[in-house]
């Protein structure tokens, strides 16, 4: 789960807070911030965009609006989570923790918790569960519907093809190039995984993918040591 900077509230031209009287107004001012990326699965978003309420609208109707409550999300990840109560301090969240200190991605197996000695692995196993991260064929609350585990099962090929090829043509041009798929694709954490030994690459997905939490790395594209909690 790529940790995301979200930003302050969007200005208008005359450097006033944009007010929503819709929140589904917020999307594009989302994807300028984080792209068209699901906030939870990483999916590329390239026609259906949620804009996702952290805290349910339903039971928060005054956060309705509230750009601080916003994410992006899929419809498979939106719907899963839907109008559960939230007590934020019982997940991670992309906006508020560095999430990749949070979890690990392995070939061909959903997101897996992961070994940082201060997080909370309780905490971790309930915020895969909040979204059905861990929903592939063979989960009792699979569906047919949800393409996220093969999507991100493509990604895993296309970002070891990709990391084939500039193994055998190792030039900025092809690097460029790989980060142009990498962005069509999604799943900046399948890519960030798979180009764990090259620092190079891990920095330029850091900075080709809008909204990515810099802070979370270090000058070679490795999370930074320390606290999750990004606030």
């Amino acid at each position: 789960m790529r940790p995301v900077v979200r930003g302050e509230v969007p200005t208008d031209e005359f450097g006033n807070p944009v007010t929503f009287g819709d929140y589904k107004d917020a999307r594009d001012y989302l994807i300028d911030r984080m792209g068209d990326y699901c906030s939870y699965c990483e999916v590329a978003l390239h026609s259906s965009v949620d804009v996702e309420h952290v805290q349910p609208k339903s039971l928060h109707p005054h956060l309705e609006q509230e750009w601080s409550n916003f994410l992006l999300a899929c419809s498979n990840c939106n719907s899963i989570k839907g109008d559960k109560t939230i007590n934020l301090a019982d997940y991670y969240w992309p906006d508020r923790h560095n999430t990749m200190r949070t979890f690990v991605y392995p070939p061909d197996l959903p997101p897996q918790v992961g070994t940082a000695v201060e997080m909370s692995e309780e905490r971790a196993r309930a915020t895969i569960q909040l979204t059905g991260l861990d929903r592939i064929p063979g989960h009792p609350k699979f569906s047919d519907r949800d393409r996220r585990w093969l999507k991100r099962f493509h990604a895993w090929g296309k970002a070891q093809e990709v990391l084939s090829l500039l193994t055998q043509n190792d030039t900025v041009q092809m690097r460029q190039l790989a980060v142009q798929v990498a962005l069509g694709v999604g799943f900046f954490s399948v890519w960030w995984t798979v180009f764990q030994h090259d620092a190079n690459m891990r920095t330029r997905l850091i900075q080709a993918f809008a909204g990515t939490a810099a802070d979370c790395f270090d000058d070679f594209g490795n999370t930074v040591s320390g606290s999750t909690d990004m606030e």
